[in-house]
């Protein structure tokens, strides 16, 4: 495969050690990896991208997502429920999927998060009715082209036994983990560059046993992946903690292993100053989800508090049926204006609103081989256009792309390859997804 060139960017945004910002720099990529970045670079033998007008960042990195919801999107009597009753809402149609519904599904939302500038994402599939499989998902990223680290989630407490799922939704523990140990041996790769890395994700503390968290934590650290869950996400998952378990989520985790730099945990709206500290002290990530956290009424992360104690922390679109889109860059622009609404204007700037969007996100995933633009780091990139319209008079372009936009990139570039080329799609024919997306919605719906 030839060298590929991005050459003569208006800016290119590093985020190294010292977030350094080269005007009129160009990149060389060899072999999926960035091998130079500076001005005047050589062009011999190289695929050339112009670059002139553009701001070129590390990819965006999404920490939390559950794909197979874009099927499942403005859910007539969801659409103004609180978490527990929009969920008790969109179970029973969640329960009516296969292995197509969550294909098709997977396909889109990764489509749509591509555009948005997104190379690595991760994912919690914590359902699977009629024959689904994470081996769903994973082929949809295959087709796509984007980086994926999806999660073999689980539910294993139905209604009958005072949990939230229905029951036709939860499986055997036994059962879920003998399917952990077959993802994880068939699918994880844990070398630098990896395509494809494995996590364990039990859905939440209301929807399995202590048992299963507990068996879930001695297994990752047995075969070296991540631990994921839902974590403090509401007032209702603070109340349903203090009466279940007698002590705070955060408290929880800690004593069932679920803490620790192996370990990231959705939300976190409601964590208070003690968990925060513990989180920070123990490397502890946090997938922060504004969108999502607004459209249920969540409130509002305290992500100033977090990042000042040293927690890590990456943004998640969450599930497409709570936010209802996927676009991250748009994620990363709402993190930075809830923390102004809740602490002021100067409680986060767009800097670092883009920081935690790319080197967060790859730091919260144990990714430390991407989530920069330097010589060795694997070639993950966006390309913005700020010619447009969203553009036009803006004097920073940095601070630009989350003041301003756009929303959508002119070229992506992950391992190396082109995904997106002149704002489209490049790896798959996307009418035909999108018209196989509309019929099986469809068919939920009727």
């Amino acid at each position: 495969m030839a060298d590929l060139l991005i050459r003569t960017a208006d800016v290119v945004v590093t985020m190294d050690r010292l977030r350094s910002e080269l005007p009129g720099a160009d990149v060389r990529i060899r072999g999926g990896v960035i091998v130079e970045v500076g001005p005047g670079l050589s062009a011999a033998g190289a695929e050339v991208i112009e670059a002139r007008g553009c701001v070129v960042t590390p990819g965006l990195v999404n920490t939390h997502h559950h794909l197979y919801q874009t099927l499942t999107r403005a859910v007539p009597g969801g659409q103004d429920a609180l978490l527990f009753g929009w969920l008790k809402t969109l179970y029973p149609i969640w329960a009516r999927f296969g292995p197509e519904e969550m294909f098709v599904s997977a396909q889109v939302g990764l489509a749509e998060l591509a555009l948005s500038g997104c190379t690595l994402t991760s994912d919690h599939l914590y359902l699977y009715p009629n024959g689904a499989r994470l081996d769903d998902t994973i082929a949809a990223a295959a087709a796509v082209g984007l980086r994926f680290h999806p999660t073999r989630g689980a539910m294993s407490i139905g209604e009958s036994a005072g949990g939230l799922p229905p029951d036709s939704l939860v499986e055997p523990e036994s059962a879920i983990l003998d399917d952990m140990i077959r993802v994880v041996d068939r699918f994880h790769d844990p070398q630098p560059g990896a395509m494809v890395r494995v996590g364990l994700a039990p859905c939440s503390p209301f929807s399995v046993s202590r048992e299963l968290m507990r068996e879930a934590a001695l297994l990752a650290r047995d075969k070296g992946v991540m631990l994921h869950t839902h974590l403090a996400e509401n007032d209702e998952d603070i109340a349903y903690s203090l009466a279940h378990f007698g002590c705070r989520p955060g408290q929880y985790a800690e004593e069932l292993g679920w803490t620790g730099p192996d370990v990231w945990h959705a939300h976190c709206v409601k964590l208070d100053g003690s968990e925060i500290e513990l989180f920070g002290r123990s490397l502890t990530g946090v997938a922060h989800c504004p969108c999502s956290n607004c459209r249920l009424g969540s409130g509002i992360a305290p992500v100033r508090a977090m990042r000042d104690a040293g927690v890590k922390v990456g943004l998640g679109v969450d599930g497409s049926a709570s936010n209802d889109a996927g676009n991250l860059v748009a994620e990363a622009r709402m993190a930075m204006l809830l923390q102004r609404v809740a602490r002021g204007a100067d409680a986060m700037g767009a800097r670092e609103a883009l920081e935690t969007a790319t080197l967060g996100g790859a730091l919260v995933l144990g990714r430390d081989d991407l989530g920069s633009v330097e010589a060795g780091k694997r070639a993950d990139l966006a390309i913005w256009d700020r010619t447009g319209i969203e553009g036009a008079g803006a004097w920073d372009p940095v601070a630009g792309l989350l003041l301003c936009g756009p929303t959508r990139v002119r070229h992506l570039i992950v391992e190396g390859r082109q995904v997106v080329r002149d704002g489209q799609l490049v790896t798959l024919d996307m009418a035909a997804v999108l018209e196989r997306q509309r019929a099986l919605a469809r068919r939920l719906a009727g």
